[in-house]
């Protein structure tokens, strides 16, 4: 029997439904010393997995000062505050690991029109 059976998960209403090539904002509970404040971190969603069980975690993408910058969060952690969708994006693959070799104009993701 695993701890997920045990204890029912309820989903973050804070969390909006998102896939890979979105961007996203994910806001993030950071604990400095006895203080608490939100830290945000934008980016393209290169992956999600787990579905939307208690190990499911999606890995979001971004450029910092010129460098590739990956974070993997886990869905229904207590430290994830908040994903806000900024803009959908239009892919054909579950897994955009490819973006990680593309740079500038290259690496940019059409957006998905509006449904």
């Amino acid at each position: 029997m695993d701890a997920h059976d045990l204890i029912k998960i309820e989903p973050n209403p804070k969390i909006q439904e998102f896939g890979p090539g979105d961007t996203v904002r994910v806001s993030i509970n950071v604990i400095e010393g006895d203080r608490q404040r939100i830290q945000n971190f934008e980016g393209v969603v290169i992956r999600k997995r787990g579905g939307s069980g208690p190990g499911a975690s999606f890995t979001v993408r971004r450029i910092s000062h010129e460098v590739g910058v990956e974070r993997t969060f886990l869905l229904n952690s207590p430290g994830v505050d908040a994903v806000e969708t900024v803009r959908r994006g239009k892919v054909r693959r579950a897994r955009l690991y490819y973006l990680r070799g593309l740079s500038g104009r290259a690496a940019r993701i059409k957006e998905a029109g509006r449904n």
